[in-house]
């Protein structure tokens, strides 16, 4: 199974909350999955980076996210909240392929320099035989809508 910024979601979900992963995936308490923010995001840019040949560089529209304490405020001058992320996809999409596409973002996850460059969430696909499958809303939604 293939590692890196591109994992599925059971590997995911194995990192972030230190678990193992074998051939199968432990129970986790429901206090454990609600520690995992996962929005989806609408890609606005893909570009391949010169150094890697995995890699592409993302910019994600994720909406306005508004806080606890700004729910009720009024979001007209509010800025969306648009993220750098690097998805380990470059062998299986062109760049062009991905932009405009409505996918799920691991969205709370600490920024991670890899080389250079900064990821700041991660793109989260299907398994099918060691290649990466993106996943999408069936309907329209609107960028940021949290996954539950």
């Amino acid at each position: 199974m293939p590692c890196g910024i591109l994992i599925t979601a059971g590997l995911f979900c194995c990192k972030i909350l230190g678990l193992r992963y074998d051939d199968y995936m432990e129970t986790i308490s429901f206090e454990d999955f609600k520690k995992l923010e996962i929005r989806v995001g609408k890609i606005l840019s893909a570009e391949k980076i010169e150094s890697s040949n995995k890699l592409l560089k993302l910019e994600v529209d994720f909406g306005v996210i508004a806080s606890q304490s700004r729910i009720n405020a009024d979001t007209a001058n509010e800025k969306r909240e648009v993220r750098q992320i690097l998805a380990g996809v470059a062998k299986f999409y062109m760049p062009e392929q991905l932009i405009g596409k409505l996918c799920p973002f691991a969205f709370n996850l600490a920024p991670k320099t890899m080389g250079e460059i900064e990821s700041q969430g991660m793109m989260l696909c299907a398994d099918s035989g060691g290649e990466p499958v993106l996943l999408h809303p069936d309907k329209d939604i609107l960028p940021g809508s949290l996954v539950q």
